[in-house]
């Protein structure tokens, strides 16, 4: 299916299943540089699950759909939702580029040991060579061990023999412009940019809804099947940038209590912090979009004073995350204790 494209829903909506903040059970994933920290926040971890290393707290990614579980439409998938309600559910202009198809995915990640060297491709090439948006992302940073990291971006024009010889002796992490990192941080990854999440860190990320990775190096390790991860130097070479990264590729905006304080404004997605200590209230009725909420820190609920349904409110807590029908504009959070939110949206 084209991007865009739409089909008839399998689904009728009715009085009973009216627009209302819906709430996702995260999808976990076992990673083989996975740890233990994000599982604590689940109590659905999968048995033989020795590290989890993401969680997908907001997914329409095909055969990783998250599924509501407050209210109504408890068991139906995002996928079910946007069929129903369109562009109730996500606005009238977000409608018209994506369709049927959610244009973000939000996720938790848990890097105990050293992701791979990486870059992803952008929208055209993706749609073309994948059937897939691109990826564009962003990193939040969250409490993390004390030598947490990133690679971002090269630190010296490259090209592709060198990259070559460096991946053959191993060298190609010294290419690599390195940044500690700290709590508060945001990394912003525009497509084509080559990066890696170093060991210790944790962190918040947004991106467009992709699942496409272009590996260059990823220190010789071996998956779950016993034998080498697979590379796409190949993809990878035609899709990356090979300049230095010349642009502040680390900012830390400090949050205000009770306020909005905004982390990046792109043209996929605008991603704020909000940090209530008392009762707030947001009017997104300037907007023509969905909004989404992802818990970071503590827990609060979120109400809908403008929705007709029963299930107007639910509770959040940390890992958890909650997606505001485009419709609804009136909200209420009240924190329970600490509470630390990220709030997403977008401007089209």
């Amino acid at each position: 299916m084209e991007m865009g494209e739409t089909h008839s829903s399998p689904l009728t909506p009715n009085p009973l299943n009216m627009l209302y903040p819906f709430k996702f059970r995260p999808q976990l994933f076992h990673k083989i540089w996975g740890g233990h920290s994000i599982e604590q926040w689940y109590d659905h971890v999968p048995a033989d699950y020795e590290n989890v290393g993401e969680a997908w707290v907001m997914s329409d990614v095909e055969k990783y759909p998250t599924e509501v579980i407050n209210g109504s439409h408890a068991g139906d998938s995002l996928q079910d939702l946007l069929e129903v309600y369109m562009d109730e559910l996500v606005g009238e202009k977000v409608y018209e580029v994506f369709g049927n198809h959610f244009p973000l995915l939000l996720k938790f990640i848990d890097a105990t040991d050293d992701l791979s060297i990486q870059v992803h491709p952008d929208d055209d090439y993706a749609l073309e060579n994948e059937q897939s948006l691109g990826k564009t992302e962003m990193w939040y940073v969250l409490p993390s061990h004390e030598d947490a990291a990133i690679y971002l971006g090269w630190n010296k024009e490259m090209n592709a023999s060198l990259i070559h010889s460096a991946i053959q002796d191993g060298s190609l992490a010294r290419y690599l412009r390195e940044y500690k990192v700290r709590a508060g941080d945001v990394a912003y990854i525009p497509s084509g940019t080559v990066h890696a999440m170093r060991r210790n860190t944790i962190v918040a990320e947004v991106q467009e809804n992709s699942d496409i990775t272009y590996r260059l190096y990823d220190y010789n390790r071996v998956g779950n099947d016993g034998r080498m991860r697979p590379l796409k130097l190949d993809k990878a070479l035609q899709v990356m940038d090979f300049s230095p990264k010349n642009e502040a590729a680390l900012t830390h905006p400090e949050p205000i209590e009770n306020g909005a304080v905004n982390l990046r404004k792109t043209p996929y997605f605008t991603a704020n912090i909000l940090c209530p200590t008392q009762t707030i209230q947001r009017d997104y009725a300037p907007l023509d979009s969905f909004v989404a909420y992802m818990c970071m820190e503590g827990e609060c609920s979120v109400e809908a004073l403008d929705c007709e349904a029963a299930d107007k409110a639910v509770a959040l807590r940390q890992g958890e995350a909650v997606l505001i029908p485009a419709t609804l504009n009136d909200i209420r959070i009240t924190p329970h204790g600490t509470c630390k939110l990220m709030e997403i949206y977008m401007e089209l």
